[in-house]
This record gives structure tokens, C-alpha cells and sequence, in this order.
């Protein structure tokens, strides 16, 4: 059954409309484009989430790249950070290739599901709290969906918040004080464990705040 619901989620997600600063910039990079993919249709539409409808680990980002997801469709895909996430998926047995360059690209992930705290590229990858709350209602109705996650993976501090809000809407009580966001953390709520990891960005793999075996690391623990 949650097959079937995350793909009826996933029509729901791709012709959502609700916050128009997001559909003005999505529709407009894709339109102009960057000029390495100027022979690209570029997606330009909300982004649905990707993986196994039996995961166990949930891996939750901030929001699809301008020119990464925005451009191809799936989540991590079509950027460097995709490349170093997928990349450390396929070190732990989880994904069935290194590479993920478009939806079309054979990649298939074992006991894992990727989406993200928000649907559309924000402008300057900073979505307001209001963008935010609107597509919580697509948090729920995928973890109602992936019945099977036991571990949720925040991939940074917006995905932290997103996470522990999507707890707290289920019904878990959110300890005083509110857990923090660093990489290596980890909470148990309601059945679920959630952990903190540093973003896959370049801004912190390209500075080593974030190295491959920091993010091997927190894999095994998820595992």
C-alpha cells in the first residue's frame, strides 16, 4: 500500500502551487538556465521524493538545488552534492550505483528514501518558515506512506527542525530543552531515532567540515 500512496503523493507534490515566490524562481532558472546545461529541459517543478517504499532510513535534505534537482527532477541528483551523498550511499550497500547524474539513470537505493524539508529551489537555498510549514503536510502524508523508517537522517540544521516538527506533529513530545542540531546527534522519539549529520554542500565537503568518512560514519550508525 505505500507504494501506491507515495505515488499518488509524488502527482500531488509535482503540480503543487502553493507558494508563488518558489514556482516564480523554480519556473524562471529554468527558463534561463545555467549555461553548462543550456541544451537542457530543465524540471522546474516541485520535487517528490525518492527510494525503496520499504525503507528503513529516511534521509532528509533542506530543499532541490537551482540547477541540481530543479533541473533534473530527483532529489541529489545532477549536483556535487548529490555526487558525494550518492557516492557514500553506494559505499554502504545502499544504492545500486556512485553516480547520480538524471531520473532516467538506472539508480535504484535498498532500505532508503530521500526527500527534503522543502519541494521547491528557494532562492539563495533559503526557503522562509512559511514555505516551510506549507510543505510539512508532504512530510506527514511520507511518513504515514514509508511505514517501515525506524531512522530519520537530517541532513542539516533546517532538516533537523524539519524533522523534530514532523515528530511533534505525530504525537511525540519534544524534549525540554529542544534538542539541538549537530552533526553525530541523535534523539529517540516515538519509535523513530533521529540524527543529525552536516549537509552534503559543497560549501562544507569542498572544506572538509563534512569528509567522506564523517558521512560513512553516520551511515553505519543509521545502518
Amino acid at each position: 500500500m505505500s507504494a501506491a500512496e507515495l505515488a499518488k503523493l509524488e502527482r500531488e507534490i509535482v503540480r503543487c502551487e502553493r507558494c508563488p515566490r518558489l514556482r516564480e524562481w523554480c519556473e524562471e532558472v529554468a527558463r534561463v538556465k545555467r549555461k553548462a546545461y543550456a541544451d537542457e529541459t530543465y524540471w522546474g517543478k516541485p520535487v517528490p521524493g525518492f527510494g525503496d517504499p520499504k525503507a528503513k532510513l529516511w534521509i532528509l535534505g533542506l530543499a532541490p538545488a537551482a540547477h541540481g534537482a530543479n533541473r533534473t527532477g530527483r532529489m541529489f541528483t545532477g549536483d556535487k552534492s548529490g555526487e558525494f551523498l550518492y557516492a557514500a550511499l553506494h559505499r554502504a550497500g545502499l544504492a545500486s550505483q556512485p553516480n547520480s547524474d538524471a531520473r532516467d539513470d538506472g539508480m535504484v537505493l535498498k532500505g532508503v528514501w530521500i526527500s527534503a524539508a522543502g519541494r521547491c529551489a528557494p532562492p539563495a537555498n533559503k526557503p522562509t518558515p512559511e514555505e516551510l510549514a506549507t510543505c510539512s503536510e508532504f512530510l506527514d502524508l511520507e511518513r504515514k506512506a514509508l511505514s517501515e523508517v525506524r531512522v530519520i537522517l537530517a541532513l542539516g540544521a533546517i532538516a533537523w527542525d524539519a524533522a523534530l516538527a514532523l515528530l511533534s506533529r505525530a504525537g511525540s513530545t519534544i524534549p525540554k530543552p529542544r534538542p539541538k542540531f549537530g552533526h553525530g546527534a541523535k534523539v529517540e522519539l516515538g519509535g523513530f531515532t533521529l540524527l543529525g549529520c552536516y549537509h552534503v554542500s559543497q560549501q562544507n565537503t569542498f572544506t572538509g567540515k563534512l569528509t567522506p568518512k564523517m558521512l560513512d560514519g553516520v551511515l553505519a550508525r543509521a545502518g
